[in-house]
């Protein structure tokens, strides 16, 4: 009697595969047997590529007389700590009375991998092999995929994309590694006190140390730029001046942004013109103006500012407050301008990948993506949530049909039945497939990650940091099919007209550092002085007018904020409400001005990333493409895949290229990292460009989805690691690589 062989990746997939199966299983050695079926495993990848010294023993010794290193045909071998299980696989594979094979390890181009080494290697041949392709171990997804298996050739293009990444790390690898650490590693090795120096490279890895570099090094350079708001206070709300058509300051070079002035003798200047028609005097040589023969209680209208720069004040006693008319001309006097009042319906974000959940878990948890990985495999293999390695963030329209399931089984947890009685009781789900939420257009191989509704005895045996990655995902779910959050928000300006100093502000105006650049291109303050005081009194009658703005949001219905917050959380940031007195105003009603506070700001340099953001910028590599051609061309490829990212994190780590603070999760890299970086800018900078790399990836999907050939794309791979290692062994870079280590002395220690 023939038999059915099942294959999956790794022993526990197998015995939720044997359960479905619901046949009388007895277990052997590396493999579980019925009358009917055979489950067999692998674990993980039991085939690798074989190192250069297989091809010939010479290879084994590093030179560069033997680079570049590319064979026609590439050598596998069995990797040791699993060979006895291959020889279990390969045995039960080749079986004369097994006429099918199911291919069940993850649905995915690593998982196809894993099985055709395994074929390739025990030389599987004259079998009926089909693939089963699942979106999570529940038992009813396992019987749907064993039943809609389609023939194993139907992923031969996958298959060849598989191969080709695996070819390509590994040509890359070895070429260049091998070549740089031949070129520089002595040198470097005595530059900074080591006993050797081995530098590898990698065609992610070294992208993402770039990148991080990057950022190390543009907050290193960051020049910070002071400058100065302008606030008005009044008795119900705040606002911030800005420039606008009919301001004195239009394109003005002694402005920052069109809202604040680079020297704070100016914001005070044109804060006391403000006050015009007011007798100012300076007051204990602070920055207050304060209108003679008028009493101010100075405690109480400071506002409790005392950290702000300058304070224009006008008040008045309490004993002036019978005479309200008097009061109120001796405050400055502003109308609402504009006015607008409106509602805001913001829907439920998009649903988890794994880099999106990573992100979160980081933010949250302070995890890494690796054990953010390993947490959702757990809840993967546990059946309480879907396939972990997804880059969709939406559902296919299949699953759409049948997420009521999802949803009902939600509600046998406690905290969660609310929210599921509330969905099902009104059908919020049934037109779920006309949203944004579901797009088979943005899946490859997965949707969404999920709860299954499924497998809630495994609960208590979770951590408690994995109960609440369990619980964010359920959330997030649950939310979309919520109805959106209301808000009201209200955006208002005042307007003072101003008649004061005769002089005009109109020197050219030039493009002035953003938050991140410096200003060394900047018109100095000097230099815009100079131009101010030569232009004439021309304007001197034209009255202008100054506009201070100022916004307000205040959530009117929940929405699906309802359930989104996680039972952890203590973000009150919903919660802001918008005072009576603001919700009366409407256009051309007068406001008066308490006082005018001139505020010190300054530009900050950009944030460093930690290991979620890396994870979301890796994945987003094509919103770091200044080319809008080349940006176009890569849309919706990334750095890496979601089941390697957080793996190429890990090994920058191990190899102490970089360092990740466990508190807070920031990336920061090592003087090793930084030497690396400079080494491979001086000799292949294309390797720290994410254009570049995810301009691969983008190859190996165009190989995957049969647009190009693999001879095509190992074509271009061998030119371009040929041509690239003859540049650097023609070129000399040494002296220039020994000055940027140099350059770093100032930042790290044991550098000669």
């Amino acid at each position: 009697m023939s038999k059915s062989v099942f294959i999956a990746e790794k022993p526990s997939v197998a015995r939720e595969f044997a359960k479905a199966l619901h046949s009388d299983f007895k277990s052997a050695d590396g493999y579980m047997e019925s009358d009917k079926y055979i489950v067999t495993w692998c674990v993980g990848h039991l085939v690798t590529m074989s190192y250069p010294e297989a091809y010939d023993p010479v290879l084994k010794k590093w030179s560069l007389s033997t680079l570049p290193f590319s064979p026609k045909d590439f050598k596998y071998e069995l990797i040791p700590a699993t060979k006895k299980q291959f020889f279990v696989v390969k045995k039960i594979l080749n079986r004369k009375d097994v006429d099918k094979i199911y291919v069940c390890t993850d649905s995915g181009r690593e998982g196809e991998l894993i099985y055709r080494l395994v074929k390739q290697e025990a030389k599987v041949t004259d079998k009926d092999e089909r693939r089963v392709w699942i979106d999570s171990q529940t038992e009813e997804e396992i019987k749907r995929g064993i039943t809609e298996a389609k023939p194993l050739s139907e992923y031969d293009n996958l298959s060849s994309a598989a191969y080709l990444r695996q070819i390509e790390d590994y040509l890359m690898g070895i070429n260049f590694s091998r070549l740089l650490t031949l070129t520089y590693g002595n040198d470097v090795a005595r530059k900074i006190s080591m006993d050797r120096c081995v530098i590898a490279i990698g065609r992610v890895m070294t992208c993402v140390l770039g990148m991080i570099v990057n950022r190390e090094r543009e907050i290193r350079n960051f020049v910070t730029t002071p400058f100065y708001k302008v606030i008005s206070k009044s008795d119900s709300f705040s606002a911030e001046w800005k420039v606008t058509d009919t301001s004195r300051y239009l394109d003005s070079s002694l402005i920052y942004k069109d809202n604040g002035f680079y020297d704070k003798e100016e914001a005070c200047s044109f804060a006391e013109d403000l006050y015009k028609k007011q007798d100012l005097e300076i007051k204990d040589g602070d920055i207050k103006f304060i209108p003679k023969n008028n009493k101010i209680n100075a405690d109480a209208n400071d506002l409790n500012d005392a950290d702000s720069d300058g304070i224009l004040e006008n008040g008045t006693d309490s004993s002036e407050t019978e005479n309200n008319a008097q009061t109120e001309e001796k405050r400055l006097t502003a109308v609402i301008s504009s006015l607008s009042k409106k509602k805001e319906k913001v829907s439920a974000p998009l649903l988890y990948n794994l880099a999106e959940l990573q992100n979160e878990c980081s933010k949250f948890f302070k995890i890494s993506p690796d054990e953010t990985l390993k947490i959702v495999q757990e809840l993967y293999e546990k059946k309480l949530t879907t396939y972990p390695r997804t880059d969709a963030r939406v559902l296919s329209t299949a699953i759409a049909k049948v997420v009521n399931k999802n949803i009902a089984g939600l509600g046998n947890i406690p905290a969660f039945a609310p929210a599921v009685k509330f969905i099902l009781d009104n059908n919020l789900y049934a037109g779920i497939a006309k949203t944004k939420y579901v797009d088979d257009k943005k899946i490859t191989d997965h949707y969404a990650i999920i709860p299954t509704g499924q497998g809630f005895g495994a609960l208590s045996s979770l951590s408690a940091t994995a109960k609440k990655v369990y619980e964010i995902i359920c959330r997030r779910f649950l939310s979309i099919f919520y109805p959106p959050a209301v808000y009201e928000k209200i955006a208002l300006e005042i307007e003072l007209p101003v008649n004061g100093r005769t002089k005009t502000h109109n020197a050219v105006k030039t493009d002035t550092a953003e938050s991140g650049e410096s200003c060394s291109d900047a018109v100095t303050l000097e230099e815009s002085k100079s131009d101010v005081n030569h232009v004439e009194n021309s304007l001197a009658h034209k009255e202008y007018k100054e506009n201070f703005n100022a916004s307000f949001k205040a959530l009117r219905e929940k929405g699906y904020l309802e359930i989104a917050k996680p039972s952890f959380s203590k973000d009150k940031s919903s919660e802001s409400e918008i005072s009576p007195e603001v919700l009366k105003l409407k256009k051309g009603d007068k406001i008066f001005i308490n006082c005018l506070e001139v505020k010190e700001s300054e530009t900050v340099p950009p944030k460093r990333y930690n290991s979620g953001s890396i994870i979301l910028a890796m994945e987003n590599a094509g919103k770091l493409i200044e080319n809008e051609d080349l940006r176009a061309q890569i849309k919706n490829s990334g750095i890496g895949t979601s089941s390697t990212r957080a793996e190429i994190l890990k090994k920058l780590n191990t190899n102490k290229y970089i360092s990740t603070n466990k508190k807070t999760q920031v990336l920061t890299p090592t003087l090793m990292g930084e030497v690396i970086y400079d080494a491979t800018s001086i000799s292949i900078p294309q390797l720290l460009n994410p254009a570049f790399t995810a301009s691969w990836e983008k190859g190996l999907n165009f190989v995957s989805n049969g647009v190009i050939t693999s001879e095509e794309y190992m074509q271009k791979l061998s030119g371009f690691i040929d041509i690239r290692t003859r540049a650097v062994i023609q070129c000399n870079n040494k002296s220039v690589l020994m000055n940027k280590i140099n350059e770093l002395k100032k930042y790290y220690k044991n550098i000669r």
